[in-house]
């Protein structure tokens, strides 16, 4: 595939101007292609519970497909997420924290684990790991909690997939069922391999008509009866997974014509080796491409965001019950995100990349034994979820867990870390990130090095400069030493390498067939 990119038609004229200077500032100037620049040792607490003896609650709040583009993260000057940002001002904020998989299903069975996709085999869509017969007595998060003595609940997304809670184990003890809600019966926008959800849109009818709003809206009715204490609550929110939908207030936020779009370069991707590509070869998520042949850059980008404050809006009602209940004292709250999502960035719309806008995700603790007011730098990983409540809670740490507790970071947001965070897509195509440095190294050995203090954008590919090997060998040394092949029955997403062939879902690929788009 050329270096270069050929534009077509567009359908608006802000979109030709938009593409034309895209073009121009990338290949002339070689400046990044935002419309406007972004805006640009604490108190050691133990826990103390207003009931004397008790052990915490757990507040455990997922958001599907949610980057980094929260408020409190400053990586989007306009986003408004304040119910997400007074969380965070009220507890410890993960500045630099990575999920194990960008993609559903290998992420939250890395969460609910607490072992790595490299370890599970486990890397597509499919399979439940439940079905590998390694896993299938394995203890869980929430089953941790309640065997522990918790009462757990969940509803909404925790789990990948409908059928989960169909397969004779017992995941949580209360399982909240709620209308799925109403669906626009036609989509705005045609791409180009198609797909039901590959849609953004204002969503036609009212916000109480919104999954979302139904899920916390189950949360909300648990919380206000009073739920037997201690509970381990999960709520899972949808958006802002595609369709991008939300009501017309919330895109009033963010007026079309003043949508400021992240930094990207038109021809980011002449610098990263062509197996970056195999990671999301052929998918629904259409290319940038399309988005400006299509007028379509700067509406996706302001679905998103208005899709990021709707979901925002659902977690302060959730966050608001819990207050009113005065439950808030006596509840660690935590929330995460699944992976982050492109939205014309490396070229691309979408997940299944090892860079930051893939990898990178909010993670917010707040409650008794978390000290406020903190953020911190560190490394950290969605892996770390399941020991870190287990030590909140005073719960024994179960042996299998891979991941590490972030308690010192909750007492004090500069306490050192023993590793960086790793995140794998597919088999043996991992990447490292530290507080300076993202290294990747794909199945096929190729890499990329960028250095995340100086090139936060991740423009600049130096893993090919020799100055950098020494950097490069210290962070190849923290690749995951387990990397098995996937587990019978994956499907959906999967890339598998052997023999010097890339297969992406059952299919070889052409070393010299172009890039699709």
């Amino acid at each position: 595939m050329s270096a270069g990119f050929q534009i077509a038609p567009v359908k608006h004229m802000k979109h030709i101007l938009l593409a034309l200077s895209l073009f121009l500032s990338s290949h002339v100037t070689g400046q990044d292609l935002s419309l406007r620049p972004p805006a640009s040792s604490g108190q050691v607490l133990t826990y103390t519970s207003t009931n004397k003896g008790d052990p915490p609650s757990v507040l455990f709040i997922a958001i599907d497909d949610l980057n980094d583009w929260v408020g409190c993260l400053d990586s989007h000057p306009q986003v408004k997420t304040p119910n997400i940002d007074a969380l965070a001002a009220r507890g410890t904020l993960f500045t630099n924290a990575h999920c194990q998989a960008p993609i559903c299903n290998p992420s939250r069975t890395s969460v609910m684990t607490g072992l790595r996709p490299s370890t599970t085999g486990v890397y597509g869509l499919a399979p439940w790991f439940r079905t590998v017969d390694e896993w299938k007595d394995l203890v869980t998060l929430p089953q941790h909690f309640s065997n522990a003595g918790y009462q757990t609940y969940t509803v909404g997304k925790i789990y990948h997939g409908r059928n989960w809670n169909s397969q004779g184990v017992k995941e949580f003890d209360v399982v909240g069922e709620t209308d799925p809600g109403l669906s626009p019966k036609e989509k705005r926008v045609t791409t180009p391999r198609g797909g039901r959800g590959m849609d953004w849109a204002v969503y036609p009818y009212k916000e109480s008509d919104h999954k979302d709003w139904k899920t916390a809206s189950w949360a909300v009715e648990q919380l206000d009866r009073g739920p037997k204490d201690p509970f381990f609550m999960a709520v899972g929110f949808a958006l802002p997974h595609v369709p991008l939908l939300a009501t017309q207030k919330w895109f009033d936020l963010y007026p079309e014509d003043e949508v400021i779009l992240p930094r990207m370069l038109l021809d980011d991707r002449r610098d990263t080796p062509r197996f970056s590509w195999y990671l999301h070869w052929k998918l629904p998520e259409p290319r940038q491409k399309f988005l400006l042949q299509e007028g379509e850059q700067i509406k996706i980008v302001q679905a998103y965001l208005a899709s990021v404050s709707f979901v925002d809006s659902q977690v302060g009602r959730v966050l608001n019950a819990l207050e009113r209940n005065d439950l808030a004292d006596d509840t660690i709250v935590v929330l995460w995100s699944d992976h982050g999502y492109h939205l014309g960035e490396k070229q691309i719309t979408g997940k299944n990349t090892l860079w930051d806008r893939s990898a990178r995700v909010p993670l917010v603790f707040a409650g008794p034994g978390v000290t406020e007011g903190k953020k911190s730098s560190r490394p950290a990983e969605l892996l770390d979820m399941y020991p870190t409540l287990s030590e909140l809670c005073g719960l024994e740490i179960p042996d299998h867990l891979e991941g590490l507790s972030l308690v010192p970071q909750l007492n004090d947001a500069t306490a050192s870390r023993t590793r960086p965070a790793i995140t794998t897509d597919n088999h043996d195509n991992h990447g490292v990130r530290t507080e300076q440095w993202r290294y990747i190294q794909y199945a096929d050995g190729s890499e990329e090095l960028y250095d995340m203090v100086k090139d936060p954008n991740e423009f600049t590919n130096l893993a090919g400069h020799p100055r950098y090997s020494a950097e490069k060998l210290t962070l190849r040394k923290q690749l995951p030493k387990i990397n098995r092949e996937p587990v019978p029955g994956s499907a959906r997403r999967i890339l598998i390498y052997e023999n010097g062939v890339a297969n992406w879902e059952g299919e070889d690929i052409d070393p010299n067939e172009a890039i699709p788009d």
